[in-house]
C-alpha cells in the first residue's frame, strides 16, 4: 500500500512540475488571486479609526447578537492568540455575509484579517490565530450582501508575552 501511495504522489508531483514548466500554471494567480481589490489602505492603517474607515467606511457600527467572537481572556503568547468568529446568516443567494473584518484596537496594524464569503460558503465561520502586541480589545465587523454592517462586542484579551515585536 505504501508503494502505491509513493508512486501516485510522485506522478502527481511530476505532472504539476511539468504543467508549471510549460507555463500552464501561474502560481501568482493560483495562490494570490486578483490583488487589484486588495484593501492596502485598510491593512496599512496605523490607527483603529483609520483602518475601520478604509475597510467599512464607518467607525461606529452597532453591536449585533448575530456576530459571535470567541477569544481567550488571557493569552500566554501574543504571537498566536486563538480566535473564533461565527456570524449567524441564512447564507442564501440574496442574504449572506460578504466580508468579515477582525480588528485589534492598538496593534501596529489594527486590521488583523479580512475574509470574503459567498452563499456557497454555507456559513460565515472562521478559526484563526492572530498576533497581538499587548493586552487589547479584539472586535469583528461583518458586512452583509444587503450592505448592512454588524459588529461584535469588543473582547479584551490580556497578553502576557507580546507577539508583534514585544
Amino acid at each position: 500500500m505504501q508503494r502505491r501511495q509513493f508512486l501516485s504522489a510522485t506522478l502527481a508531483t511530476g505532472a504539476v512540475a511539468t504543467a508549471a514548466g510549460l507555463g500552464l500554471l501561474r502560481p501568482q494567480l493560483a495562490f494570490a488571486g486578483d490583488v487589484s481589490g486588495w484593501p492596502a489602505k485598510a491593512f496599512d492603517a496605523k490607527v483603529l479609526n483609520d483602518a475601520m474607515m478604509a475597510s467599512v467606511g464607518k467607525t461606529d457600527v452597532p453591536v449585533s447578537p448575530k456576530v459571535k467572537l470567541t477569544a481567550p481572556s488571557i493569552a500566554e503568547n501574543g504571537g498566536a492568540v486563538p480566535v473564533t468568529i461565527e456570524v449567524d446568516s441564512p447564507m442564501t443567494a440574496d442574504d449572506y455575509i460578504t466580508t468579515v473584518y477582525l480588528f485589534v484596537d492598538h496593534n501596529p496594524t489594527p486590521l488583523a484579517s479580512q475574509f470574503s464569503f459567498t452563499p456557497a460558503s454555507g456559513q460565515a465561520y472562521i478559526q484563526e490565530r492572530i498576533k497581538m502586541a499587548k493586552t487589547d480589545n479584539v472586535r469583528v465587523i461583518a458586512k452583509t450582501s444587503k450592505g448592512e454592517l454588524l459588529a461584535s462586542a469588543p473582547r479584551e484579551v490580556k497578553v502576557t508575552i507580546g507577539g508583534c515585536g514585544g
